[in-house]
């Protein structure tokens, strides 16, 4: 109570207008209206008609200035969500740490904000690191753009005159190929440790050049990430990892010293000698995917990820003595929790992950029934995309991976012969113990019953 107190009777006047933003004509930045998505357009004409200001703002501006097609539109607008929500019939409004709107239009949801005031280290509810917590004041255009991380984020679109307004250079710094950060690097990583992922992600995404003053505090910084909740950091891998520049996005994290003992999943990734031919070929796949707008799977690519770190664990506990199903079984449990602490990885993607570790021994047994019901698997055929990634990287014989492709698509007849080719198992059956039958009189075999 008495530091709130405090606050007000000290509470610092608002900032003043460092100069006008600059209004950068169509003629400049050669952004049409039609660029953007039709629910887009509508909801910023909306808007604009009932007396407020909105534009498309932050990443779509920027991928339209760089010739990269957008994945979404987000709208920044003067407009409470309570005002935002009126204004359209399906909506909805979510967030606690700071509401924002969400907007359906057909098939698309645009996602309006209200514009957001900086607060000053003083005002600001943070940890004892300096991480915000709360982040919960609406304010001007000008404040919203202050308070974004990077320049080439804090660019505003006008659909209507079809001009974007530029507080901090953004549209430069473009033309220039640099990241920068807008206001002080080492307050703003403080204020929000993920912004060191970030600037390494949309470095390599958009082919930026990061810059020094930006850079230099990352590597000394970095151990901020560690108070960073679980469940962020997750969705925030997720986006480098599907960036398509996953390979260039590690190379950068790399060289930023942004991985040993910071995220354990980093040091898997690029510490290990075993399986660094697999993970790599993994990432180029993902990469590829992702740039011809293929479905790509979180579970299928952390699978990858830590396959080497499940092979490790599951042979120390057969060497230990462990059979080596439940062994395996123990291994994935194991492996999974070590990126728990750091990665909050959701249940479901933890169980696609195990459904295809656990898939891969059983592509060793190309014998009787085995193959019919291995096949018929839900998850069989993420199995096998697994199975010929191992055999890319030289962990296994193609030729294992050819059975089996032909074995799922030939008929009856081809299949039998299949499996008579087949070579036997490479782990050979437990010769079954015969048993010594006792006679009947219950002596000993080869002897007479007492008394005869």
């Amino acid at each position: 109570m008495i530091r709130k107190l405090l606050r007000k009777v000290f509470k610092r006047p608002a900032p003043t207008v460092r100069h006008q933003p600059a209004r950068i004509p169509l003629e400049r930045h050669g952004i049409r209206r039609e660029q953007l998505s039709p629910a887009a357009r509508k909801v910023c004409m909306t808007l604009q008609e009932q007396g407020y200001t909105a534009f498309v703002v932050g990443g779509a501006v920027r991928d339209l200035l760089i010739g990269q097609p957008p994945k979404d539109f987000d709208v920044a607008t003067s407009a409470t969500p309570e005002q935002v929500r009126a204004a359209f019939r399906r909506s909805r409004i979510i967030g606690r740490r700071f509401k924002i709107v969400h907007v359906m239009s057909g098939p698309e949801t645009i996602e309006v904000s209200t514009f957001r005031a900086s607060q000053d280290a003083e005002s600001a509810e943070t940890d004892e690191h300096g991480r915000v917590l709360r982040d919960n004041v609406f304010g001007n255009q000008e404040e919203d753009a202050t308070r974004r991380d990077f320049t080439v984020n804090a660019l505003y679109y006008d659909p209507g005159t079809e001009t974007i307004i530029d507080y901090h250079h953004g549209v430069a710094d473009i033309e220039q190929r640099t990241l920068r950060m807008i206001g002080d690097p080492r307050t703003r990583y403080r204020e929000d440790p993920v912004r060191m992922l970030r600037a390494v992600r949309l470095a390599a995404k958009l082919g930026l050049t990061i810059d020094p003053a930006a850079r230099h505090p990352i590597r000394e910084m970095g151990v901020l990430l560690e108070n960073v909740p679980a469940a962020r950091l997750f969705d925030e891998m997720l986006k480098l990892l599907f960036s398509g520049h996953a390979v260039k996005c590690l190379q950068q994290l790399r060289e930023e010293g942004l991985h040993h003992g910071l995220l354990p999943l980093l040091d898997v990734i690029l510490e290990q000698p075993m399986g660094e031919r697999f993970v790599w070929l993994s990432l180029q796949n993902t990469d590829e995917r992702v740039r011809q707008d293929k479905s790509v799977s979180p579970g299928f690519l952390f699978a990858t990820l830590l396959w080497h770190e499940v092979l490790a664990a599951w042979e120390r506990r057969k060497v230990a003595g462990e059979a080596g199903q439940p062994a395996l079984f123990e291994a994935m449990d194991e492996v999974l929790d070590a990126q728990a602490g750091k990665l909050a990885i959701t249940r479901r993607i933890a169980g696609d992950i195990k459904d295809i570790w656990a898939l891969q021994p059983r592509f060793d047994k190309r014998s009787g029934k085995t193959p019919y019901r291995l096949i018929e698997q839900p998850r069989y055929r993420a199995g096998w995309d697994f199975l010929r990634l191992r055999a890319q990287a030289g962990e296994i014989p193609m030729e294992i991976v050819d059975w089996w492709n032909d074995f799922a698509h030939a008929g009856h007849d081809e299949r039998e012969a299949l499996l008579r080719q087949a070579p036997a198992e490479t782990s050979p059956a437990k010769k079954k113990r015969r048993r010594r039958r006792k006679p009947a009189g219950g002596g000993e075999a080869g002897t007479a019953p007492e008394g005869a």
